[in-house]
């Protein structure tokens, strides 16, 4: 339970710390290119992330939230559709699944509505994620450079780059999530045939 806990523990970090050093370099990138003050670009690019990094965070743990509960919630609908196509259900169990009532088809064929990772649901969170980093991106700016327009500028364009890159980042941290999950189930198959 100890193990399992501080290899969670580590893999947040990790995915904390690789969006920290990712935004850092984008944030320093485009401060530069709207300000053209490397000392002002090295500011906002030091500080925003910072800030934009607790933020994420907050997202993230939202999120995890969110996508277990719909993973939870589509957890058995998934099983019985999965049940049925293999046809070890009930023959009762089939016409439910199925979506025979009293006798008649309602041309149900016992397929899950889940979909934990859907466009809808990707395309939602990076959308919350683009509106809270806008929002942050402005209030640093503007707290650092007192300039409203370059602020603004601020605001409108590295967010839209760092979004870019975080749905990138979430793409690649969901890969290996997904891989070291199929491993994992892969070894206790394994050891599950050896007994």
């Amino acid at each position: 339970m100890v193990a399992l806990f501080i290899s969670a523990a580590r893999k947040l970090a990790l995915k904390i710390a690789s969006y920290g050093v990712m935004h850092l370099v984008v944030a320093i990138l485009v401060a530069f290119a709207i300000t053209s003050d490397v000392r002002m670009a090295l500011a906002i690019g030091m500080v925003e992330p910072f800030f934009q990094t607790i933020a994420y965070t907050i997202h993230d743990r939202i999120w995890h939230v969110i996508e277990k509960r719909r993973l939870a919630t589509g957890l058995e609908e998934a099983a019985e559709a999965f049940s049925s196509r293999l046809g070890v259900m009930s023959p009762g169990e089939q016409m439910r699944v199925h979506g025979h009532k009293h006798g008649h088809a309602h041309g149900h064929h016992g397929h899950s509505h889940a979909l934990p990772r859907s466009f809808k649901q990707i395309a939602v969170k990076t959308l919350t994620y683009g509106l809270m980093h806008f929002t942050v991106a402005v209030a640093v700016a503007f707290a650092l450079t007192g300039n409203i327009r370059a602020s603004l500028a601020i605001g409108i364009i590295e967010p839209l780059v760092q979004t870019v890159f975080f749905t990138l980042h979430d793409r690649f941290w969901t890969r290996i999530e997904n891989r070291k999950a199929a491993e994992k189930a892969a070894l206790t198959e394994q050891r599950t045939a050896l007994r």
